[in-house]
């Protein structure tokens, strides 16, 4: 009996110490996933928070920007009000300068007048003067008869009284002419100070509007720097999500735990509680938010906040937290290649943690408006070998 037993237990003394280095041998490599993953998990947070940066200051160049397009177009309003008073101004400039034509035609004409009637009365001044009062009196005293110099006596009297109207005349064309002269010229004057006026308005205008310019074009490169940083961001959360994803499957293989993975092709389930109206499709389109063109990767779902989103399919949680333009996310693993992605999910609305192994029609999530969203909705992406593709024939 003695000599049976002893084979056993150095049999059994063996198996053990060959089990033990194995066992050490796995714990050696879980721990170094393990750290692996603590580090990858630290890039991540690293990750996230930079692309958490960059969507702030995004946000914030957006503010200034949108502030400097209303600031540039209130400036536009300005310089077409500016042009309207140049153009009024300019109508008022040609009246003047025609009133002013006029008026020169007419002190011509004044003018013309007064040195024909000065001519008639220097004639008749010099023929006073040569002749003196005798004249008149030869006309009167060479009358034949008492009707005759009544008549003559008329005749001086009409001259005298004609000679005072011509005078009278004169002066009156003089002071109007002279009058009408100085107050066009008093208007033309304000009219040209109220035109260089209106210039120098619209010159400080367009400085400003050039200005403003100037500070969107530098808003815009600002924003698109941001934009890039985010872009980098969120592929680069990508690839430390794969990596970790990777990871945990040599972790599983290390200490022989069950995959999480069944799906081997077919549909998927459909991501939501109940049927929602697809709201934008797989296509290029004009981001909602930014109005810039873009490539939208999935889909788009509309439903009410709180909506529950489900699991499409079983797999294993790989993203969990917020991606940029995305808002708060989630990614999940299926195997072979396959992701599927849900966004926009509402705040403390993510009910899974990265590691989780979830099943389809898990809820998972709620439906919200986070990140570049205009409305609460389900952004559903599917992605092979982390390319987007249109998830449509996955749920049909």
């Amino acid at each position: 009996m003695k000599k049976k037993i002893l084979p056993l237990v150095m049999s059994f003394g063996i198996a053990a110490s060959l089990a033990v280095p194995y066992a050490g041998y796995a714990a050696s490599t879980t721990d170094k996933i393990d750290q692996q993953l603590t580090q990858l998990k630290k890039q991540k947070a690293e990750a996230q928070q930079k692309a958490k940066d960059a969507e702030n200051q995004i946000d914030k160049v957006h503010s200034e920007k949108d502030q400097a397009t209303k600031d540039m177009n209130t400036l536009v309003q300005q310089v077409n009000e500016a042009s309207k008073k140049l153009t009024l101004l300019n109508e008022q400039i040609d009246q003047v300068t025609d009133t002013l034509e006029e008026n020169g035609k007419q002190l011509d004409e004044a003018i013309a007048r007064v040195e024909s009637r000065d001519q008639m009365l220097k004639s008749r001044v010099r023929l006073m003067y040569m002749n003196g009062f005798v004249s008149y009196m030869d006309v009167v005293l060479s009358a034949t008869s008492f009707s005759d110099f009544l008549n003559r006596i008329e005749a001086l009297k009409s001259i005298v009284n004609q000679d005072k109207v011509v005078l009278e005349a004169n002066k009156k064309d003089k002071e109007i002419v002279a009058k009408k002269k100085e107050e066009t010229e008093q208007q033309l004057e304000k009219v040209k100070k109220l035109y260089a006026d209106a210039d120098a308005l619209r010159d400080d205008l367009q400085a400003k509007e050039k200005a403003k310019e100037v500070k969107i074009a530098s808003l815009t490169k600002q924003e698109k720097t941001l934009e890039d940083i985010s872009e980098e961001s969120d592929k680069l959360i990508t690839q430390l999500a794969k990596q970790e994803a990777d990871l945990q499957a040599k972790k599983r293989a290390a200490t022989k735990a069950k995959s999480p993975f069944t799906y081997s092709g077919g549909k998927l389930g459909y991501p939501l509680a109940a049927q929602a109206p697809l709201t934008s499709d797989f296509v290029n389109r004009i981001n909602p938010v930014t109005g810039k063109a873009e490539n939208h990767k999935g889909i788009d779902l509309g439903a009410p906040k709180g909506t529950s989103i489900l699991a499409a399919e079983n797999g294993s949680v790989i993203y969990a937290s917020w991606m940029n333009g995305y808002g708060n996310c989630v990614i999940v693993d299926h195997g072979n290649g396959l992701w599927t992605l849900y966004g926009h999910i509402m705040n403390d609305g993510i009910y899974v943690k990265v590691g989780d192994a979830v099943k389809r029609g898990q809820k998972i999530a709620g439906v919200g408006s986070t990140g570049q969203s205009t409305g609460n909705h389900l952004h559903f992406e599917v992605r092979l070998n982390e390319t987007p593709t249109d998830p449509k024939p996955f749920l049909r």
